[in-house]
């Protein structure tokens, strides 16, 4: 007998609703957020157990841990409601989209053994950010004041110079936030070392880096997010998870002329789809504008030539050159191989 479960998770406590396969509600209780407890009562309920559950700070544990004991478990980005709004509301909705089929959004939980690679790029990422918004502060109080600064802002010799420029009321700030800038350039640079060691253990990361634009730290990044590329059977899955597919909408697609039934051109572009991985987007966007500005031998940025040549607008020449390097890096991840700069060359041309 089937059993759809739902989860509603918070720190504390966790509340559970159970519905059987007719969509009756069977029952609803609370347990504690503790490992052992949600095991001892997930197995208490009979039957074949699927498990729905949002998507959270927890929900990656609560994959692994509930796995062994159902047939799946699954992590759902939810619609935003309207309305009342409780625990054990929120649990029977879970519990009733998973029998239903009406999930919208489900979330790939990676495998236990990226789980280092993963938690070394969140490392990185977090750390790049937030020396980004520490440099970004510290020009903003000069740039506040009327006076053009340059790079010595950042460092701990020229700065003191570029201090005594702003007025008395400021120098403070701009020493607090300089400070701190110089403990978190040290960091960034040690979870940049860590992302490359634990990327090292991968050999994928070395066949992927060789992609145009890529680079050891991005083909990470890729793998970490990605974890296998049988998770996307064609390219155009690949490029909407990407935020790189292109969405189109159409209405009224059918038209009579002389009694005959004929097929209207009204589709309509409306930009990329917004329902995206971020980081990947980054990635492949960024990996466009290295080969765009530095790598000109690769046939590539001919390719990039011939369309701004055509006339297209350089940022849409830029996103056209992202998807191609997106639908590279998941052919050389299926074929396990290296980048072949002639044989993508004919395969650019023939698109």
């Amino acid at each position: 007998m089937e059993r759809y479960i739902g989860l509603d998770v918070h720190r504390d406590s966790c509340t559970i609703a159970v519905i059987g396969p007719s969509g009756k509600r069977l029952k609803s209780f609370v347990v504690e957020t503790n490992g052992s407890a949600l095991v001892e009562a997930i197995r208490c309920i009979p039957g074949r157990r699927h498990i729905c559950l949002e998507e959270g700070t927890q929900s990656a544990w609560l994959h692994e841990l509930l796995s062994p004991h159902a047939e799946e478990v699954v992590v759902v980005v939810p619609e935003k409601g309207r309305g009342s709004k409780s625990d054990k509301r929120d649990a029977w909705t879970r519990a009733d989209e998973l029998r239903t089929g009406a999930i919208e959004t489900r979330v790939f939980k990676g495998p236990v053994h990226l789980a280092a690679l993963r938690n070394a790029v969140r490392g990185h990422l977090m750390v790049v950010r937030d020396v980004v918004r520490v440099k970004n502060r510290l020009k903003s109080i000069w740039r506040s004041r009327g006076i053009r600064s340059a790079a010595g802002v950042y460092e701990p010799k020229a700065r003191s110079g570029w201090i005594k420029q702003l007025p008395a009321s400021y120098r403070p700030l701009a020493d607090r936030l300089g400070r701190q800038l110089d403990v978190i350039e040290p960091l960034r640079d040690e979870a940049e070392r860590s992302l490359l060691k634990e990327a090292k253990a991968h050999p994928i990361v070395r066949k992927l880096a060789t992609a145009p634009g890529m680079g050891p730290i991005r083909s990470a990044q890729v793998v970490a997010v990605v974890a296998t590329p049988e998770r996307f059977r064609t390219r155009q899955q690949f490029w909407s998870y990407c935020g790189l597919g292109i969405v189109t909408r159409s209405s009224s697609d059918w038209a009579y002329v002389d009694g005959r039934r004929e097929r209207r051109d009204l589709q309509q572009t409306r930009g990329l789809s917004r329902k995206r991985n971020a980081l990947l987007k980054q990635v492949f966007k960024g990996a466009a504008t290295t080969l765009i500005t530095l790598l000109h031998d690769d046939p590539l940025y001919e390719d990039y030539e011939r369309m701004i040549g055509s006339g297209m607008k350089p940022y849409l020449a830029r996103i056209t050159l992202a998807r191609r390097i997106s639908a590279i890096v998941l052919s050389m991840w299926k074929h396990q191989e290296v980048y072949d700069p002639s044989r993508h060359r004919v395969v650019v041309e023939q698109q």
